[in-house]
């Protein structure tokens, strides 16, 4: 599974982005997608989590409330709204997968086999 996320870029506090991640291959429905973020300086963090059939969705509590994941199995995407966002929430966003992870180990970096690249997302106060 290849991916690519797109969307990000410069907004002022208080206002929306939408991630997207485009995935290759003919098993988007069968992958688990997240999406962690890593801001400069700091370790990779965990963001949101949505499951296969998209009816589990976790998040992380920084983020809960604010932002929304979602997936279209039919086009072999995921996406992430990002709304109310703040200086904080600056960081490079990517997407993940894996076929297999277990509820456990969602929040876990190391857990998802397959990584896009980054988009970045800056948020101005």
């Amino acid at each position: 599974v290849q991916l690519q996320a797109s969307g990000g870029g410069l907004v002022q506090a208080g206002e929306s982005l939408s991630l997207s991640c485009a995935a290759s291959g003919r098993t988007f429905h069968r992958q688990t997608i997240g999406w962690f973020r890593q801001a400069p300086g700091k370790e990779r963090e965990f963001v949101a989590v949505i499951r296969l059939s998209g009816g589990s969705t976790y998040y992380a509590d920084s983020v809960k409330g604010r932002f929304t994941i979602s997936r279209d199995n039919a086009k072999n995407t995921a996406f992430l709204q990002m709304n109310n966002l703040r200086p904080e929430d600056t960081a490079v966003y990517y997407c993940v997968a894996d076929p297999s992870i277990i509820l456990s180990s969602v929040r876990v970096t190391r857990a998802y086999e397959y990584w896009g690249q980054g988009t970045q997302v800056t948020v101005s106060s």
